[in-house]
């Protein structure tokens, strides 16, 4: 089952650092690649929602659709990646992954028509889908816990700096090329953009051959001496490694394979910590964090700055999103999950309505008055950074950390699910909902934010320091 058995010390208090923090850091980092690829085929598509719309004349449903469509393969990824990896280890479903990365980007670079470059949209989702559910499960599986939530945020920094480098890259294919439409290297600019992604899909796929498998998988197949090594390398050589291992297996002994019905606390309705997964990974992306990535550079042309220049202001919403993120991994730990989500909540409250109130102004010689215009790119920063120090980091951690061993696996399938599903749907949602009022839109992503308060301090529980067999 994919869980952990790391353990706190009993008094609940950190335990010592452990004496190769380095190796773990390693695997970790390299584990995050596949968040690397997760952000980079997240927001690479930012660049090329141009040269589709006109190469395949389309009009703003269709491309939202188009666009959207990954986030289906996302889901399927994501609701199948737990059992797989149960089966076959989590490094197999890494370099799966790996492998579905790669043929996604050199497929979408040289599509045939704009259906054959939506199922190479699907086939990069379903790979996104695993990376999004393995990465954070492997990740607590080989941390310990007292350095479990900084290196649980790594995930989230490898997405952030995986659209950082995205935004980074799509600028830099426009400017050589001139135009999204222009040709480089024999196919258009917008397609090479799409290309790139096989380099890093090619090194998460030669990193996952220098990383260990995670010991309970080892352990849940048998595999007692090899799973010994790695605990002694993760976990120090001080440790009592029959001890960790008879604790372990008492926990497995405990649990069962998580089905579907384990999920449920009636014939038809979720367990209430199922319930609390969904709402926090569908809030997440009601606020409409993904619109930033995926529409920035076409939003910012829409109200009247140039090409090059859009490209820019959404390179340098990417950097705040990576320091937002920094802030969010220093805090996890000493502040908690719960303090911070409210924080993000509150701040991206704020920056949502002054988004909305910029956007409702009439455009002058197709652009935003000077005030507005002012005020619209810095919001959109704020909101930016207050969700990165916040919710980009704090729901992933959580959702490795909250459920009950029994059902952690399956639970944190579903909600990542939900979380793809609530992506798709203000993904294919946006390009119509901004024909219709940009300020509107923004007034519906700033009600979902002041809704997520009220939630977090009803119903979401804090998790720093607890160790995972804790959670019940």
């Amino acid at each position: 089952m994919l869980t952990s058995t790391a353990q706190a010390s009993p008094s609940g208090g950190s335990s010592p650092r452990p004496e190769h923090l380095g190796h773990v850091v390693f695997i970790t980092a390299a584990a995050a690649m596949g968040g690397f690829l997760f952000g980079y085929d997240s927001a690479v598509i930012n660049g090329a929602v141009g040269g589709i719309g006109e190469k395949y004349g389309i009009g703003s449903g269709t491309l939202g659709q188009v666009i959207a469509i990954a986030l289906i393969g996302c889901a399927i990824g994501a609701a199948t990646a737990g059992r797989l990896a149960d089966r076959i280890g989590r490094i197999r479903v890494m370099q799966i992954a790996a492998v579905l990365f790669a043929a996604s980007a050199i497929g979408s670079a040289l599509p045939f028509t704009l259906w054959d470059l939506a199922f190479w949209r699907v086939l990069g989702g379903i790979a996104i889908g695993m990376a999004s559910v393995i990465g954070p499960a492997y990740i607590a599986e080989v941390s310990p816990p007292a350095y479990r939530g900084r290196l649980g945020s790594f995930q989230q920094a490898a997405i952030v700096v995986g659209i950082a480098v995205s935004q980074l890259v799509n600028w830099g294919i426009l400017n050589w090329a001139g135009g999204d439409r222009n040709e480089v290297l024999g196919i258009e600019a917008w397609q090479v953009m799409l290309g790139v992604m096989v380099i890093p899909a090619t090194l998460y796929g030669l990193l996952s051959f220098a990383i260990p498998e995670s010991p309970r998988f080892l352990i849940s197949v048998g595999k007692i001496e090899r799973a010994k090594k790695i605990l002694a390398d993760v976990e120090g050589k001080g440790v009592d490694l029959d001890a960790r291992v008879a604790e372990i297996e008492h926990a497995m002994h405990r649990e069962h394979k998580p089905v579907f019905k384990d999920l449920l606390g009636g014939r038809f309705y979720f367990l209430p910590i199922v319930w609390v997964g969904i709402g926090l990974s569908v809030f997440q992306q009601l606020v409409g964090i993904n619109v930033a990535f995926y529409y920035s550079a076409t939003l910012w042309q829409s109200v009247g700055i140039n090409p090059s220049d859009s490209f820019f202001w959404s390179f340098t919403t990417s950097i705040i999103n990576i320091v937002g993120t920094v802030i969010a991994m220093i805090f996890v730990d000493r502040i908690g999950r719960k303090p911070l989500a409210l924080i993000g909540s509150a701040g991206m409250a704020i920056a949502l309505a002054l988004e909305a109130w910029a956007f409702s102004a009439d455009l002058v010689d197709g652009k935003l008055p000077p005030t507005q215009g002012v005020v619209a790119l810095a919001a959109a920063h704020v909101f930016v950074l207050f969700f990165a120090l916040s919710w980009g980091v704090v729901v992933w951690v959580l959702l490795g950390e909250m459920f009950p061993n029994r059902i952690r696996a399956a639970a944190l399938g579903v909600a990542a699910a939900a979380q793809w599903i609530a992506n798709w749907a203000i993904t294919a949602s946006f390009p119509s909902l901004s024909d219709w009022s940009l300020s509107g839109t923004y007034i519906i992503y700033t009600i979902f934010a002041v809704l997520s308060i009220p939630f977090v301090l009803k119903y979401v529980k804090e998790t720093k320091g607890k160790a995972l067999e804790e959670m019940g």
